[in-house]
This record gives structure tokens, C-alpha cells and sequence, in this order.
């Protein structure tokens, strides 16, 4: 059964538990609510918690672990001298994957009839031949021994969908008896059913910890792998990011971290100062109306997909840019500082643009959340209200205003849509914001682009590039901890 009509399968048993739940609580205390220890809602919603849970639960865990074990199974049956040289079982795998998701299994044991029939003796283009409907199909060569283990692994995952479809099945059963043999008056369903809850409660606050610590794990095991293979040495110290997947690469992320540092300060200097004196006038000089109506118009930006704004740096703010301060004689200024619309500056334009409502959204509700005696107190005491708003209203809105610019600082160093089409792919080290750079987001995304072999440190490398920029980002949640702490003092 396709795990779709699985869920749904569950739901209907989940709720022709509660239905069920419900009506046998109450005919056990002959249709009277009140001789009932709970509400008749909470045998119901027990039953149907010891329906949905336990198979909901094994369904997740077994839609996790069954790839794994698959493919562990099936890359065990193919032998080390058939992968080709230069080649990982990585990308043998993957090609398994392809052929057993893309091919009937009809065409695959045909094709497999004919392939038994070649003996050691055969040549090359005989089984080049034999195989070249599937090849294809595929739009490669496949070798006989990626064609038997792909026909073992879609027989692998029929078998092990078919016994998760009924190990589920047989869990809601068995869930839904237990809990209806023990809808009674007297059982405490309530009780039970807000256990349950609070379990619930604590396992989704622990999801984002257990999210965090699993992306941290994942990306430090690959990168230890990476420093197994590539020098630690050539990558935090190193001036030069070229892979070439021959061997030779020098992959050091100093060039990339500039390029990040450089369009994120360009992007911050764009953001901070108009999100900041937006927010200073919708919430200090802005009549009801006029706020009414621009706080929402400003806050449309930030749900602009990147991708817009990437379109809006290529086609719009680039070609501007170039206009204005390159093509030599022919430009408006007369100036031949840029040789493309792509550049450091052009991207963190764009990045500071697409920035301010996060900037403008967040310091407005902060500043809104001062106490109104701060300024009645400095405006009785014969302060103008700009100097209210300097001396009293943005001190004490500093610790909110400082998590502001972080969050936006956070999204600028995180973002890559822009880049890619508004500052090139060139990693280098250059003071000229009219040159075009690149950032880290955009080398992860090009190194693990494609066919990707896990056993080279060019690829590798995309998870040592992550982790640093975790650790970066890790920096300034400190260090805008330390700001907020220190400041909060002062108005506690």
C-alpha cells in the first residue's frame, strides 16, 4: 500500500476510534455524562491516541530506516573489483536508485534474463548491446552488475513497504482493542489523555534541540572526514579556493569568508539605517492611518521570494549600477569602475533591500513595547521629542534593536539566490565593492550539485564550509547575548 493511503488508512481508524471511544464510555454509564469519572471527549481522544501514536511513530521510524538498511544490504552485494576505478559506491548507489526508480519491473527482469546469459567470455559491446534499452533510459551505460543490484533493491523496498503497511496496521488494531477494552466509567481517561498530551508537548519542545544537535553531528562527522583527506591547514589559512576534483585543489574558505563578511556589511549598511528610521517614524511620528497602511506595504517585502529579488539584481539594480559607474565615456559619470552588472555591491544592495522589513518590522514592535511614562517623564522634564527618542526611547529599546540586526545579519550571511545572480561565482580577496565575489552558501551549493562522490574532499568540503558558517552565526547569537545582557541592566 503506498504510504499515502497509509496515513489515511490511520486517520479513519483514528477517528472511528474517538467516535467509537466516545459512544461505549457513554453506554457504560447508560447515556448519563455525569456518572463518568471524565468527559466523554477524553475517551475518545484516548482511544484514538493509542490508535494514531504508536503506528504514526513507527511509520516515521521505518520511512527512516528503511532506505538505510536497503541500501546498506544492497551495496554489500556488489563486489569491490566491478566498481569502476576512481569511482565510490556512492555513486555506484546512485545509479542503483535511478535504475530501480525510473524502470518497470517487468523491463527489469526481462533485461535481467538476457544479461544472465552473457558469460565472462562475451565482449564489451555484446553486453553494451544487451543493456542499451536500459542505458536509454537512462542516459548511460549500465554495467550488468548495477542492473541485479537495482532488481534487488526495488525487491527489497516492496517487500519492506508491504511489512511496514501492515506492521502499522497491526499496531492501530491492537492500540484501538486495548484502549476500547478499557473504556470504562471508572477509568480515569482524562488523566491518561493529558499524559499523553504532555508527552507530546515535551517531545516537540525537544525537536528543534534534537534538529540542531543532529545537523551539528552530521556536518562535524563529514567534516572530520574532509580533514582526513585535505589539509586543515590549506583551509583556514589558505588564500586560494580552486577545486578541480583531480587531486590538486586548494580549497580554503578565507576567500569565501570575505566575500560573505564584505556583501553582508555592504547589505547591513543598506538595511540598518532605513529599516531603523522607518521604524522611528511608524511608531514616534506616524499618524494611526498612515501606519495602518505602510507597516503592512513594508512588510510585503519580506515575503518576496529570493529568487525575485536574485531576478531584480541581474536585470534591474546591476544594469544601473554598471550605467552609473562603469562603461567609460558612455556611462552617466563617466567612470570605468565596473566591468558587469555582477558584483559585491550589486548583491548587497539587493540583500540590504530585501533586509529591511526584517530590520524595520521588528524594531517598530520593540520600540512600541517601551513604557509610555519613559517619554512622559522626559518630555515633562523639557525634552523635545527627538531628543526623547535619542536619549530615552532608543537606549531602552537597544537590547531589541540589537537582536534585530542580528536576525538580519543571520539572513544576509545565509542567503545565496542573490548572489549567484547579482555577484558572480569568482572567490577572491578584493577591497572593490565593483568587483564581482562569492559567498559560502553559494560554493556549498555548487560542491554538492550533480553527482556527488562522499569520498572526495571537494565535495566534503561543502560540509567544513557549513559547519563554519554555523560556528559564525553561533559567534554573533553570543555576542548579541552580551550586548542584550549588558544593556539590560541599565532598565531593569
Amino acid at each position: 500500500m503506498p504510504t499515502f493511503w497509509l496515513v489515511v488508512v490511520l486517520l479513519a481508524l483514528t477517528a472511528l476510534g474517538f467516535w467509537f471511544g466516545r459512544r461505549r464510555a457513554l453506554n457504560s454509564a447508560q447515556g448519563n455524562p455525569r456518572e463518568l469519572h471524565s468527559l466523554p471527549v477524553y475517551y475518545g481522544a484516548n482511544v484514538a491516541m493509542s490508535v494514531a501514536i504508536p503506528a504514526l511513530i513507527t511509520l516515521m521510524i521505518w520511512l527512516l530506516a528503511q532506505p538505510l538498511l536497503i541500501e546498506n544490504r544492497v551495496s554489500a552485494t556488489i563486489p569491490a573489483e566491478l566498481i569502476p576505478e576512481n569511482t565510490s559506491i556512492g555513486l555506484v548507489m546512485s545509479d542503483v536508485r535511478r535504475l530501480a526508480e525510473g524502470l518497470d519491473e517487468a523491463v527489469l527482469q526481462g533485461v535481467m534474463t538476457k544479461s544472465q546469459s552473457i558469460t565472462l567470455n562475451t565482449e564489451a559491446s555484446d553486453i553494451r548491446a544487451v543493456l542499451g534499452t536500459v542505458g536509454v533510459a537512462l542516459g548511460s551505460e549500465v554495467r550488468p552488475e548495477v542492473l541485479e543490484a537495482a532488481q534487488s533493491y526495488r525487491r527489497l523496498s516492496s517487500v519492506g513497504s508491504t511489512a511496514m503497511t501492515l506492521v502499522c496496521l497491526v499496531l492501530a488494531l491492537i492500540g484501538f482493542g486495548l484502549s476500547t477494552l478499557r473504556t470504562t466509567k471508572e477509568f480515569r481517561a482524562r488523566n491518561v489523555v493529558e499524559r499523553g498530551v504532555l508527552a507530546l508537548l515535551i517531545l516537540a519542545a525537544s525537536l528543534a534541540i534534537l534538529t540542531t544537535v543532529g545537523i551539528v553531528l552530521s556536518m562535524l562527522f563529514e567534516t572530520i572526514n574532509f580533514f582526513g583527506l585535505h589539509a586543515w591547514s590549506d583551509f583556514f589559512f589558505g588564500s586560494t579556493w580552486a577545486p578541480n576534483f583531480r587531486g590538486d585543489s586548494e580549497l580554503s574558505m578565507l576567500p569565501l569568508l570575505w566575500g560573505t563578511l564584505y556583501i553582508s556589511a555592504i547589505a547591513l549598511m543598506v538595511a540598518v539605517p532605513i529599516g531603523l528610521f522607518a521604524a522611528i517614524y511608524l511608531s514616534e511620528y506616524a499618524s494611526s492611518t498612515v501606519r495602518s497602511f505602510a507597516k503592512p506595504l513594508l512588510e510585503i517585502l519580506a515575503g518576496i521570494p529570493t529568487i525575485v529579488y536574485g531576478l531584480f539584481a541581474l536585470l534591474t539594480v546591476g544594469p544601473l549600477l554598471l550605467k552609473l559607474f562603469g562603461q567609460g565615456e558612455d556611462g552617466v559619470l563617466g567612470l570605468s569602475w565596473m566591468t558587469g552588472a555582477t558584483s559585491v555591491l550589486t548583491a548587497g544592495v539587493v540583500m540590504g533591500i530585501m533586509l529591511i522589513p526584517f530590520v524595520s518590522s521588528l524594531s517598530d514592535d520593540i520600540i512600541n513595547a517601551v513604557p509610555q511614562s519613559l517619554r512622559d517623564g522626559s518630555l515633562g522634564l523639557g525634552a523635545t521629542p527627538s531628543e526623547t527618542i535619542r536619549q530615552v526611547v532608543l537606549p531602552a529599546a537597544l537590547p531589541g534593536i540589537v537582536g534585530a540586526i542580528l536576525l538580519a545579519a543571520s539572513r544576509a550571511i545565509g542567503e545565496t539566490m542573490i548572489v549567484v545572480m547579482g555577484a558572480g561565482a569568482i572567490a577572491k580577496f578584493s577591497a572593490n565593492p565593483f568587483e564581482s565575489m562569492t559567498t559560502i552558501t553559494t560554493r556549498v551549493v555548487s560542491q554538492l550539485t550533480g553527482d556527488t562522490d562522499f569520498a572526495s574532499p571537494e565535495t566534503l568540503v561543502a560540509f567544513a564550509l557549513g559547519l563554519s558558517l554555523f560556528v559564525l552565526t553561533l559567534g554573533l547569537n553570543v555576542l548579541a547575548l552580551y550586548i542584550v545582557r549588558k544593556y539590560r541592566e541599565q532598565y531593569d
